[in-house]
């Protein structure tokens, strides 16, 4: 049996600042995708990937969010520390990306979440069968082919 693949993760920590609040006193809804964005640019960052330059060869591309998904499981209250985790499940067809979000003092799952970006060839606005190589190279390099 092989070892499992050596997935990019990243994790994010904040505190919940009084304007993401509702008035029910947690963090609104949606609140939460922007968490996963910060989440999602820190790790595209680790792995020195800058997904708004990406330029081959053959030409440059957009990375649109194309689907997102959020579970809210537990409410984040004023000044809870929270953490947000995030890793790349696939890079090949799709940029596809999995994230939980964390309570800081009892780590309780407060969402788990998903979201998928597309490669759009630029300036045609083209949507790509395939993300590029250089792309996948640095998100998920055991996932060449």
């Amino acid at each position: 049996m092989s070892a499992p693949a050596p997935e990019l993760t990243l994790c994010v920590s904040r505190t919940v600042p009084f304007y993401d609040l509702d008035p029910m006193g947690v963090v609104w809804h949606g609140n939460y995708l922007r968490y996963l964005d910060e989440a999602r640019l820190a790790l595209f960052d680790r792995a020195g990937l800058d997904l708004y330059r990406v330029v081959e060869a053959d030409g440059s591309f957009a990375f649109p969010i194309v689907r997102s998904r959020v579970k809210h499981v537990a409410p984040l209250r004023l000044r809870d520390r929270f953490e947000v985790y995030a890793r790349v499940v696939d890079a090949r067809l799709k940029i596809s990306m999995e994230f939980e979000v964390r309570r800081g003092d009892d780590h309780v799952v407060c969402a788990r979440a998903g979201s998928e970006q597309v490669a759009v060839r630029l300036p045609e606005l083209a949507l790509e069968l395939r993300i590029p190589p250089v792309v996948t190279r640095k998100l998920c390099p055991w996932q060449t082919d």
